[in-house]
């Protein structure tokens, strides 16, 4: 992982060629409309160029102005072609992955196998793959489990397990299988997937602005509108006192107004926040989803395999008054056998481990677990080894009620047990057979290490932490105490993580989500920022605007601090360009005036040789301090949890001081250099 990282940090000397021949294509018309402030600094680059060749006088000074313009538009646009640049840097390393593969196509008995070109292959076409073969496509493990290696997608070495009909069954086409052999069912059409789509993605070609870079966008083109009419206006103006004003003076005038550093930064800030988010292996559908990210209020996150270790593990049997140990731990067992959770493993482990000599049942009918039942069990026939037996297992209130349909009862003894459970911070699940409740099987879990730390982060954002759960509400509060969420939800139901996401949105607030199932799709597709799980299904990570690479749950806290850090980079870069056109004023202004108005004099504050030598400074500051600040641009702000109030004062401090601060004393710099130099 860290080799991959590393890889994509920054450009090597062919990818430092490439941009600065970008840099040169970019001069395109149809490419600098697209930033209005560059735009009119091409255009007043192209203005001062003829201006030099055809007004006689102008040579020397004109053509320093125009060489100087010119550089400032090409800084503009390498800043823009690094980022890209990374981003293809990216993609080659995930396009190596994508080849031309041959599949295993089965018929529509799936007992006969074609090969067949991968690119062939449509929506619903199922394919055989064994160990050493690549995945032909995207899709979902229909049949059987294998070991995968995704480096090529991850850049993780280790391998992974997906198995059919678990939450963990989607694969990505040109990764590896290493062992067992699987049947996939293919869920992407030709040149539409998963890697196609990531690799268009960061490479930039179909990156769309995020709201707020278009908002700050128009409001750059505002001012660049406004203060071309104001430096339009000014020979008018300067006629009353008698003043003539040079037009390479009033291009430089412009330049310098116009908020130019931020406009040449703009897009490489924009690319820069997918890339920061692809470097941490989540992948961004959009950059609106890393930007809305650092501005989300709420966070909805799973407990199991999120805020806990999520392996919860059967740890203990508690019978009820009158139930054997024994009749309890072989029930479970026999409801267990077909569990394919770590849960129902865990427990049939446990069984067997306390000398359980229960055998698998020749025949028998398995109720698998759904969201809405809330439970599992067996039914065993008539003719089966001890008679027609009915044995469920499931959430406490599920199998009450269950057990009261059939005229039982679930006692006091059984809800004292389910709160026992529950106080310790485990899992209670209980057990019953036929109308009688049998007991109470321990699952324990692991709050995750400096989970605690990380919601207090977020706290300090000003992010509130919501845990889902379908534990029990006993388990839940305990489990939300010691992981230090600000709210719970108890016994949840797909609805129920819908239904509070809609709630959130409707006070106002944005709202992020973390799901990996396809019961999650509703909720990831609703929420304003959807984290889905790599490792789960196509309808999650369908339904979800990012996806996370390493299928870590928890990652949607970074991907939060993503999000900020783009937004306050932005912000920091726009203080700074803003405030050091102050300096600038100081240095052009002078220059302008000084002939016709001696007064003026007294604004030069800097001391500056000459007023040619002064606009000189001025642009060449202008022009360094793009490619100046590249790095920043593409590293970002560094990101700490703070209040709007004190980032504002911090970005004011360092970023708004400084940018005043600074050209004072580069231009100044600048200008003895000139003297020293002619």
């Amino acid at each position: 992982m860290q080799r991959r990282k590393s890889a994509v940090a920054g450009l090597d000397a062919a990818g430092v060629r490439a941009a600065v021949l970008e840099s040169f294509l970019k001069l395109s018309p149809r490419h600098a409309v697209r930033s209005p402030i560059m735009a009119v600094v091409l255009l007043g680059t192209v203005l001062s160029g003829l201006i030099t060749i055809f007004v006689p006088g102008h040579l020397g000074f004109g053509a320093a102005v125009t060489v100087i313009l010119l550089i400032t538009v090409l800084f503009a646009n390498f800043a823009e072609a690094v980022a890209e640049a990374r981003g293809r840097g990216q993609a080659a390393s995930l396009r190596a992955a994508r080849r031309d593969l041959v599949a295993r196509k089965l018929d529509t008995i799936g007992k006969n196998e074609t090969r067949v070109p991968a690119s062939s292959l449509k929506p619903g076409d199922r394919v055989i793959v064994s160990a050493n073969e690549l995945i032909p496509a995207d899709g979902e493990i229909v049949r059987g489990l294998a070991t995968i290696n995704e480096s090529a997608v991850t850049g993780e070495s280790a391998p992974v397990l997906r198995e059919a009909g678990t939450d963990r069954s989607g694969v990505i086409g040109g990764t590896k299988v290493l062992s067992d052999e699987i049947v996939i069912e293919v869920s992407a059409e030709p040149g539409h997937s998963f890697l196609d789509r990531m690799i268009a993605l960061v490479e930039g070609a179909n990156r769309q602005k995020t709201p707020n870079e278009i908002a700050l966008t128009m409001l750059l083109a505002a001012m660049t509108l406004t203060f071309l009419i104001v430096v339009a206006t000014l020979p008018f103006f300067a006629g009353f006192v008698g003043a003539k004003l040079d037009p390479l003076l009033l291009i430089a005038l412009l330049v310098c107004l116009i908020p130019t550093t931020i406009g040449g930064l703009l897009p490489a800030i924009g690319i820069a926040g997918m890339n920061r988010a692809l470097s941490a292996n989540v992948l961004a559908k959009s950059g609106k989803a890393v930007e809305v990210a650092g501005d989300v209020d709420v966070l909805l996150l799973d407990k199991t395999g999120t805020i806990t270790h999520g392996d919860r593990q059967a740890t203990a049997f508690h019978p009820l008054a009158g139930i054997d140990h024994s009749q309890l731990r072989d029930a479970a067992l026999l409801s267990s056998l077909a569990d394919p959770t770590p849960e129902g493993k865990s427990i049939v482990r446990l069984a067997r481990e306390l000398h359980s000599a229960v055998a698998e049942p020749e025949r028998a009918d398995y109720l698998q677990f759904t969201a809405q039942t809330r439970m599992s069990g067996v039914d065993l026939p008539a003719e089966a080894a001890g008679g027609a037996r009915s044995i469920r297992k499931g959430a406490g209130d599920a199998i009450s009620q269950y057990v009261r349909s059939l005229g039982g009862e679930a006692t006091s003894e059984l809800a004292a047990r389910i709160e026992q459970v529950a106080r310790g911070g485990a899992t209670p699940l209980v057990v019953s057979e036929g109308r009688h409740v049998l007991g109470v099987v321990e699952l324990s879990d692991v709050v995750k290490h400096g989970v605690k730390e990380r919601f207090a982060r977020l706290r300090a954002m000003g992010v509130r932490t919501i845990m889902i759960t379908g534990d029990n509400p006993l388990t839940a509060a305990a489990i939300a105490a010691e992981a230090g969420v600000d709210d719970y939800i108890a016994e949840a139901r797909p609805e129920d993580k819908l239904a509070r996401i809609r709630a959130e949105q409707a006070g106002g607030r944005l709202v992020a989500m973390v799901g990996d199932g396809t019961n999650d799709a509703p909720a990831l597709a609703q929420a304003d920022v959807g984290l889905a799980m790599n490792s789960g299904t196509q309808a999650a990570k369908e339904a979800g605007n990012m996806v996370d690479l390493d299928s870590d749950p928890a990652k949607l806290l970074a991907v939060v601090e993503v999000g900020k850090q783009q937004l306050i980079t932005r912000g920091a870069l726009t203080t700074f360009s803003l405030a050091n056109d102050v300096s600038k004023y100081f240095a052009i202004l002078p220059a302008l005036f000084a002939a016709a108005i001696p007064q003026m004099a007294a604004l030069n504050v800097m001391r500056l040789s000459s007023p040619s030598n002064a606009v000189l400074a001025a642009l060449i500051f202008n022009a360094i301090i793009i490619p100046a600040l590249i790095p920043l641009a593409l590293a970002g702000v560094r990101f700490k949890p703070a209040t709007a109030v004190a980032l504002l004062r911090r970005n004011m401090l360092i970023y708004g001081l400084g940018g005043v601060l600074l050209p004072f004393v580069a231009i100044k710099l600048i200008d003895m250099a000139l003297v020293a130099i002619f």
